[in-house]
């Protein structure tokens, strides 16, 4: 199973390129990049752009994925939640080939309201997110890390406790986006930016408490 996770991207990848290839004797030199907030289109661009632009942004991500585990400087405290990592890599992945048939669907002429979608795959993104928060030990790339979560093994595991909660919550909350979809960019970014600043006092202030607590020690 540990093995199939690491290397599902492989198959993702391989995948985003065979749709890529097979639309694009189908499709015509140019289609639309772009629309409007009434669902018009008020840009095109070459096929190779639309098809081919997330399958090579797949391989540089994946490289990325593959390349922090090697060079943090704390990579034996990633080995020890390496699973759930390689689950958000691939989520990742999962997520721009949805992206990518969307784009291809729509440019086909299909009628599709991103603002009904778009809430489902980037709540799925927020709830795994607060996931890998509460299993993440300190390192230099993943979880909630501020100046003080990485000073702190202490202040690390209760921030991302925190925050792995408030980004699940973030998730569902943007899952509501599919039933409102005139607030779902509300329902995405309000939470989620939230989430951000709340961690961010709170990774503070427990390392304020830290220190105090060192200080009144004899």
């Amino acid at each position: 199973m540990l093995k199939l996770l690491r290397y599902a991207p492989l198959l993702l990848i391989a995948f985003a390129f065979a749709v890529a290839f097979y639309f694009y004797p189908k499709l015509p030199e140019a289609l639309p990049s772009h629309w409007n907030a009434q669902g018009d289109v008020d840009s095109t661009t070459s096929k190779v752009w639309v098809l081919f632009l997330i399958p090579t942004a797949m391989c540089a991500l994946w490289g990325i994925f593959l390349l922090i585990p090697r060079v943090d400087p704390l990579k034996a405290n990633i080995a020890e939640f390496r699973p759930y990592y390689d689950g958000f890599a691939v989520l990742i992945l999962f997520f721009m080939i949805f992206l990518q048939l969307q784009l291809i669907l729509r440019s086909q002429g299909t009628k599709i309201d991103p603002m009904k979608l778009m809430p489902f795959g980037m709540g799925l993104v927020f709830y795994y997110a607060g996931i890998l928060c509460a299993h993440a030990k300190r390192n230099w790339f993943i979880g909630v890390r501020t100046p003080w979560t990485l000073s702190s093994d202490n202040v690390w595991a209760k921030t991302n406790k925190l925050g792995g909660m408030l980004f699940k919550i973030s998730g569902i909350i943007a899952f509501f986006g599919v039933s409102y979809p005139d607030a779902a960019m509300f329902l995405i970014s309000v939470p989620a930016l939230i989430t951000a600043v709340v961690v961010v006092v709170y990774s503070y202030t427990e390392f304020k408490k830290e220190v105090a607590a060192k200080a009144e020690q004899p």
